[in-house]
């Protein structure tokens, strides 16, 4: 299976977003400002999401890689870089 693409990947985490905070929209965001301000979501909702992305994409993301995740563009290179 070949790794998925920039926008399958932001398509899965819009898809796991929604289920979290609703409110959010990744199509309005700046995709390199901080992922969290962006979308106004807290820590745990930030937790839930990286536990449903495990979930949809079986990427184990260790807590001293959250830092890796710090925008949107940062998680969709972090994300394509463990699967790829």
């Amino acid at each position: 299976m070949s790794a998925p693409s920039p926008t399958e990947l932001r398509a899965v985490i819009a898809d796991v977003l929604a289920g979290i905070a609703p409110e959010a929209r990744l199509d309005l965001i700046d995709p390199d400002g901080p992922f969290r301000e962006e979308l106004d979501i807290d820590s745990m909702d930030f937790l839930n999401l990286v536990v449903g992305l495990k979930a949809r994409l079986g990427v184990e993301v260790p807590e001293s890689d959250y830092g890796q995740l710090g925008t949107l563009n940062q998680m969709l290179g972090y994300l394509g870089r463990r699967i790829g």
